[in-house]
């Protein structure tokens, strides 16, 4: 193998934080003198960046190993590795099981990756010239405001895999901010396993707050979403300060889990039902124009009739705009898993649909409630006379996309653009640019 031109190719799976861990080990390895190629057919080195979060998860993992192995029998690639979260919390069984991956790497220190990497090939380079490789559209990247968990929910396998919050402070994350802005990146999403609860571990309370309102202040960010907060330190101000700041999407991803006080306890969901409640009610009350996004769970061990009627009734009566909804999986070594009243996998399933058609209608209702309005669309491709883009009410590779049919002007991804809304369907929306 020519090692002055050694290509590498990543596969990132799972969740926007492997992501920003994905970009932190390109742009590691590029400082090495690898070249990076989007395309893993041709690359020289495969990198599989797992996720183990649930058996789904795990199962898309080992199905895109064994998928990027084929390249060692009949492609390009002579050098198979495999990373992440997956391989963080399995390493043993992975290598008894998967003998055609060459070198296997977990979670973090990914400075000392890239310089095993390198040594493995004999090539040396400025490893201390740490950035990150961007994946995303130059237009948009994640920053990830701290990693790791303290919650320790009981049916969570992130703590065990990731450990402890350890949060950035917030000079470092505002420098890597202007970084990116200055680099063309107009829409940053803020992300954690916990990101209202950012601070915490370092200031002894949590300064999301502050960060949104310093972040706000960069010139040319246009746009700041926000992942993946946990009801509990979801708060008024946190909410007052995002609607108050133009720049800051009116757009909330809480993940709720349930709403039952029984499941929130054996799950060990900090808070209460109670704020659950509280808070949605404020933000529809004193912010009507919040897209508010959320995540159930069914089937806990011990989720009864009652308890599951009851998340429903919740979620009929106050609408979240978006839901994701998955079924329980029992993960190792988590409390849940040693849990009696294991729910049968046929229940789950019927769960799973009677909520996801009842959320469908509520979809299709919210986004019918958007005819004839006028928003701000960021472009993010264009096929043939139809241009694809999102709203602040709709978030990266999470959301629908609002289709534009063209006329004369034609628009570039990355370019923002005022567009009335003419239709609408459960997820996706069209709409007309407005001169």
């Amino acid at each position: 193998m020519n090692t002055t031109s050694l290509k590498i190719g990543a596969v990132s799976l799972g969740c926007s934080k492997n992501t920003v861990d994905t970009e932190i080990m390109l742009g590691e390895l590029s400082n090495y003198g690898f070249t990076i190629v989007s395309d893993a057919a041709a690359a020289d080195i495969i990198i599989v960046n797992t996720c183990g979060f649930i058996d789904s998860a795990k199962q898309d993992s080992i199905d895109t190993i064994i998928e990027m192995a084929e390249y060692k029998k009949h492609g390009h690639c002579r050098f198979l590795v495999v990373t992440g979260c997956l391989s963080q919390r399995y390493p043993k069984e992975l290598r008894e099981e998967l003998p055609e991956v060459d070198m296997f790497w977990g979670v973090k220190n990914y400075p000392a990756f890239a310089h095993e990497l390198a040594n493995r090939f004999e090539l040396t380079g400025c490893g201390n010239l740490s950035h990150r490789m961007l994946t995303t559209p130059g237009y948009r990247a994640y920053l990830r405001i701290a990693d790791g968990c303290d919650n320790r929910c009981t049916y969570c396998a992130i703590p065990l895999i990731r450990g402890s919050r350890i949060s950035v402070p917030i000079e470092t994350l505002l420098d890597e901010a202007k970084t990116l802005a200055g680099g063309g990146v107009t829409e940053l999403t803020v992300i954690a396993q916990d990101t209202s609860a950012y601070g915490i571990d370092l200031y002894g309370e949590p300064r999301l707050v502050q960060l949104l309102n310093e972040l706000a202040k960069i010139e040319k960010l246009h746009w700041i979403r926000l992942l993946y907060t946990y009801p509990n330190t979801v708060t008024e101000e946190l909410i007052d300060t995002m609607q108050a700041n133009p720049k800051i999407c009116n757009y909330i991803d809480m993940p709720i889990q349930h709403i039952s006080e029984n499941m929130l306890h054996s799950m060990n969901r900090h808070g209460s039902a109670q704020h659950i409640r509280e808070i949605t009610d404020y933000i529809r009350k004193n912010a009507p124009d919040f897209i508010l996004r959320t995540t159930v769970m069914l089937g806990f061990p011990g989720e009864t009739e009652q308890d599951f009627d009851e998340l429903m009734e919740f979620m009929h009566n106050h609408p979240f705009d978006r839901v994701g909804a998955f079924t329980y999986s029992a993960e190792d070594n988590t409390p849940a898993s040693e849990m009696e009243n294991q729910i049968d996998e046929r229940i789950k399933e019927e769960r799973l649909d009677a909520i996801m058609r009842m959320q469908q209608r509520i979809s299709l209702k919210s986004n019918q409630n958007r005819i004839g309005s006028h928003c701000e669309v960021l472009i993010e491709s264009i096929d043939g006379n139809t241009a694809y883009g999102r709203s602040y009410a709709e978030a990266a590779d999470v959301d629908g996309l609002i289709a534009i049919e063209l006329e004369n002007d034609l628009p570039h991804p990355g370019d923002y653009v005022t567009v009335e809304i003419t239709d609408a369907g459960v997820y996706d929306l069209k709409g007309r640019i407005i001169k």
